[in-house]
């Protein structure tokens, strides 16, 4: 293919990513944007030109040691998901920008220390982007037929233009803002897609390979066994193999922690803690995904291609032998979106490392402390940008000189051995409180010299002088010391070997000299802080600070930096936070905190911490003062969380007793107007009976059918007053336990047919009609008939109290359900309002809400019900779901 016009091609998916980019920056907030796909697919960034092109060569020439690269991280996955909680946690909490800020953090915002992580930081990651630049210029080579670098000027090599504009794409997003701790959506959704496209089009490719060049995956295997070195591609030679293997996992292991790329978007473009749940289970399944044809791509290369075929290029160099350019193409771009990604993220988090923990810390603070907030501003992002630049054109030069020397994987694990060296201060510092700064600043050190004298050194001899004789013999013929088998371990490879020795000293050094050596007051505060999460709930408590400090100058600090505008905001926020006047002139220890906190975004926690410093006056804290704190800290996390438990206590038996306390009111209510029912009840009867009397009397020549008709009110007003003192007596013998129910076995059926018999006439008077439904077959149940006889009656003649005359219909049903017999009554009627469902079973209750003319009744019937189902051992209840009329359910043993 003609160069320009791939050249074109790359500069319209740039463009295209630009536009994504853009887009999603605008759309910040929309859910296609903030998810937890997004994040999970924006920790892909792992996934760069070594892993898409890499993996087929390594998969070529030592067949399953590729698997490593993707092992470590998925065994690390469970461990990762728990250890990520806690960092994101703290940085969250402490404003971290980056994982130079998070370790110089944890060792009392030591400013050295901050810088040493930087620099072997770019140390490792700026071959590992020259990596990435290698691989585009290889493969445009490849896909246009014309090598990218030949003719031995930058201004005419397409690479260097490609890196420019990539470090134009990183720069524009990543530094509109000078707080490196707010999430950049554009960069990380533009990542996620290109996840998806490298995904997909290398799944495509191995497809490809696999069932349109072969026959399938048993064609290749049959084809492959029968070469060669078949079996060195698919097994252990030997017992040291294992153990390369093992250190292999161990190294990727690590890289998934501390790459800079890995922590900015794990921990600092972490927007929600849940979205690790979908991250536990998607990630892990991007790189099975990933995996599933790389070892058929590598032996479809090595059966369809001459052994001077490059390896790692076998998924591009497989379509072109097979004239399919097009797909050429989109393999390319998928290489192209792979190395874009890691560059971009790359190269933004070290330029906030550089800027915060080296370049602003050892030269610009204190002019940035003299200028004014918006200048400052710009300072800050112009610092980060030219840091972009100087990155990629850096790692532009190392691949001109050293790159074609060495092939993907070995540059990428060079890349993770330096890298690895931040482990022992990173993950011991999290867990331990004895770790010191200076413990990890000899043991980084070492670690790192370790690895140059057993790696970088020699790989730089043989590059550029030719010199074997000190790989081969050692320094000054000691073959003790020689730098692939030092003290005479010869059977691991470079790689491992670097790693173990490097690993190994730096860790032994660690934790002999934070043992040997006390920290000073600072470092063993903020462990405390990292290592005991309780100190979380407390924040700005737990920091020990002992001086005089006044607000005025701390406020001035702020404004160079934060301006007038969101430095008050903040304040005033804390102020509330801590109920805190906000006239105060004398700042504590939890104001300097929370003001090194606020500048620690912008210009990192070292920088932060002398700035705060130079204003404010503090005063030396011996370890055994911070330590007392510390514990009197810890009793007041625990008395504030017993007291927090009892408060909520208290409160909750404070809401249940003035809910008792309303219902006792209510109750009284209801039974002072049950007393006044029942008084009226009586006495309506009672005097009526006396009226009746009283005219019989004073008439004595009166008709005798009129006489008659006296004398039946007067029996009807004695048996409406019997029946009441009845009710009344009936309902507290039940309520007292006195009454003893007569049980025996009873025929259901029967007794649902005489109650409805019972009410029958004065049903059929309103013209309603009573219905039996799902009635089973006749079954016999243990129950006093006569009282299950009376709820009855009780609960239809209610049922045909409250339905529209000519219109009611009522309903009854019986069933038995497991053990339990189940008698259901139901009606079209008003139904029951939702205020007095709670109160119809109580004896002192009558409705509200009935008719306008108050049916007949004293309020006895249901609270007499309950009291007989009850005494069966049952339940009753209204059902609140019946929404068109009342339904009431009795369930009574069998």
């Amino acid at each position: 293919m003609n160069s320009y016009v791939l050249i074109f091609i790359i500069v319209g998916y740039l463009l295209l990513l630009f536009g994504i980019a853009f887009w999603a920056e605008k759309k910040a907030k929309n859910s296609w944007v903030n998810n937890p796909y997004v994040y999970t697919l924006s920790l892909a960034v792992y996934c760069s030109a070594w892993t898409y092109y890499g993996s087929v060569g390594i998969a070529a020439t030592s067949g399953v040691s590729f698997l490593t690269t993707y092992m470590g991280p998925v065994i690390a996955f469970p461990v990762w998901i728990v250890v990520l909680k806690k960092i994101i946690k703290i940085s969250k909490q402490h404003k971290v920008s980056s994982i130079a800020d998070f370790i110089s953090l944890r060792y009392g915002n030591d400013r050295f220390l901050g810088a040493l992580v930087t620099v072997i930081c770019v140390l490792g990651v700026v071959p590992y982007i020259s990596l990435q630049l290698k691989a585009v210029s290889e493969t445009f080579g490849i896909i246009s037929n014309n090598p990218i670098n030949s003719s031995g000027t930058i201004f005419k090599d397409s690479t260097f233009y490609i890196a420019v504009l990539l470090a134009v794409f990183a720069a524009f997003f990543g530094t509109r803002t000078t707080d490196a701790t707010r999430r950049r959506q554009g960069i990380v959704f533009s990542v996620a897609v290109e996840s998806v496209i490298k995904l997909v089009f290398f799944l495509g490719v191995g497809g490809y390979v696999t069932y349109f060049l072969f026959d399938g995956t048993t064609d290749i295997y049959n084809q492959i066994v029968i070469s060669e070195d078949f079996e060195t591609l698919t097994t252990f030679d030997s017992l040291e193999s294992g153990i390369n293997w093992y250190f292999m996992i161990a190294l990727s292991f690590l890289a998934i922690f501390l790459l800079p790329r890995q922590f900015h978007v794990s921990v600092i473009e972490n927007t929600n803690k849940k979205h690790l749940k979908n991250a536990i289970w998607m990630f892990p399944l991007y790189l099975l995904l990933f995996n599933v044809f790389v070892i058929f791509i590598a032996w479809g290369g090595k059966l369809r291609l001459e052994d001077t075929a490059n390896p790692d290029y076998y998924s591009l160099l497989l379509p072109l032998q097979n004239g399919d350019v097009s797909l050429a193409i989109l393999v390319f771009l998928g290489g192209f979106s792979a190395v874009i990604s890691m560059v971009v993220v790359s190269t933004l988090a070290l330029s906030t490392m550089l800027s915060n923990n080296l370049i602003i810390p050892y030269g610009f603070l204190d002019k940035f402390s003299r200028s004014r907030p918006k200048r400052n501003a710009n300072y800050i992002k112009n610092i980060r940008r030219i840091a972009i630049f100087s990155l990629i054109l850096g790692a532009y030069f190392f691949y001109i000189n050293f790159n074609i020397e060495l092939s993907l994987f070995s540059i990428g694990q060079l890349s993770f051995v330096v890298i690895a060296q931040l482990a022992p201060s990173f993950f011991i510092g999290l867990f331990w409180n004895r770790g010191s700064s200076i413990a990890a600043k000899v043991g980084i050190i070492t670690g790192t010299l370790v690895t140059t004298y057993t790696l970088i050194l020699p790989f730089v001899l043989d590059a550029i002088f030719g010199d074997m004789n000190f790989i081969v013999y050692g320094p000054f013929q000691n073959e003790l010391l020689r730098p692939y088998a030092l003290f005479g371990i010869d059977f691991l490879n470079p790689v491992t070997h670097a790693f173990f020795w490097s690993i190994f000293f730096n860790s032994l050094l660690y934790l002999g000299v934070s043992l040997s050596f006390k920290g000073n007051y600072r470092e063993r505060n903020y462990a405390e802080m990292f290592v005991d999460s309780n100190y979380n709930s407390l924040q700005e408590n737990a920091f020990v600070w002992k001086g005089e400090a006044y607000v005025s100058d701390i406020r001035k600090a702020l404004n160079r930096f934060l301006g007038e505008q969101r430095t008050e905001r903040a304040l005033n926020l804390f102020y509330q936070k801590y109920d805190l006047p906000k006239n105060a002139k004398k700042a504590d220890a939890r104001l300097i905190n929370f003001s090194e906190k606020l500048l620690t975004g912008s210009i990192g926690s070292a920088s932060s911490r002398i700035l705060i410093a130079s204003v404010v006056k503090e005063q030396p804290v011996s370890l055994i003062e911070v330590l007392e704190i510390l514990e009197e800290n810890k009793e007041t996390i625990s008395t504030n969380k017993f007291l927090k438990q009892k408060s909520d206590k208290l409160i909750q038996l404070t809401s249940e007793l003035k809910k008792v306390n309303e219902e006792l009111k209510h109750h009284d209510k209801l039974k002072d107007e049950f007393l006044d029912t029942v008084a009226h009840e009586l006495k309506t009867p009672i005097t009526s009976i006396r009226a009746a009397s009283e005219v019989l009397l004073d008439n004595q020549d009166m008709s005798d059918e009129l006489r008659v008709q006296f004398l039946d009110n007067i029996v009807d007003d004695s048996e409406r007053l019997t029946t009441l003192i009845h009710n009344i007596l009936d309902l507290e013998k039940l309520a007292s336990g006195r009454e003893m129910l007569d049980k025996k076995i009873n025929n259901l059926n029967h007794t649902i047919e005489k109650a409805i018999s019972g009410v029958h006439t004065i049903a059929e008077k309103k013209n309603i009609k009573i219905i039996m439904t799902e009635m089973q077959s006749v079954f016999s149940v243990r129950y006093d008939e006569d009282r299950i006889h009376q709820v009855l009656t009780n609960l239809l003649s209610n049922a045909i109290k409250f339905v529209e005359e000519k219109k009611g219909i009522v309903k009854i049903s019986s069933k038995k359900i497991k053990n339990y017999i189940r008698i259901s009554i139901e009606d079209n009627g008003k139904g029951i309002p939702a205020e007095d469902m709670k109160y119809i079973f109580d004896k002192f209750y009558q409705s509200k809400n009935q008719n306008v003319k108050k049916p007949v009744g004293s309020g006895f019937g249901l609270a007499i019900s309950k009291q007989i189902i009850e005494g069966h051992n049952g339940r009753i209840w209204a059902d609140e779901n019946y929404k068109t009329g009342a339904r009431f359910i009795i369930e009574i043993p069998d």
